[in-house]
């Protein structure tokens, strides 16, 4: 049985983008992930029963996320947009095929889809989203309170 306290992967000032409600998104998709892996004690019945619990709120905030990166992209001009989207799109798709895994009563191992999550929102996190960045420190002026002001017009602070 693991450690219901253990964190299988912590928040630190590297993966960091530099626009704060991004990485508060982000801080909230680590913790997620951390608790999807607490939540591996080896008894199949109850991860699945706690996948079940938990599943459609934690997709519902990746929707969420995916969506206020795509739409800061997007009042950007961020040229790598359409590439960033379909990662965005793959892992949807991925995830939905692990969730009709789950619900066909096939073999699903919380553990092993917790290590993807953790994988793929690190890669993304450490190369995809610091292209966007890059792109922001480019355009942006930082305002005191530590919120990036987008020069364009028809853009906000984020």
């Amino acid at each position: 049985m693991l450690n219901t306290s253990s964190e299988l992967v912590k928040w630190s000032s590297t993966f960091s983008v530099g626009v704060k409600i991004i990485d508060d998104q982000h801080k909230e998709l680590l913790a997620l992930t951390n608790d999807l892996f607490n939540h591996c004690i080896g008894d199949e019945s109850s991860e699945r029963a706690y996948f079940k619990k938990v599943i459609d709120k934690t997709v519902d905030y990746v929707k969420v996320h995916f969506a206020t990166e795509e739409k800061i992209m997007i009042a950007t001009e961020f040229k790598g947009y359409r590439n960033h989207k379909m990662e965005h799109d793959a892992f949807v798709l991925h995830v939905i095929e692990q969730i009709k895994t789950f619900e066909s009563g096939k073999h699903f191992t919380l553990l092993a889809f917790t290590r993807y999550l953790k994988e793929w929102v690190l890669t993304h996190i450490a190369v995809s989203d610091k292209q966007y960045f890059e792109h922001f420190k480019q355009i942006a002026a930082r305002k005191a309170d530590g919120r990036l002001s987008i020069a364009k017009a028809g853009t906000k602070d984020f």
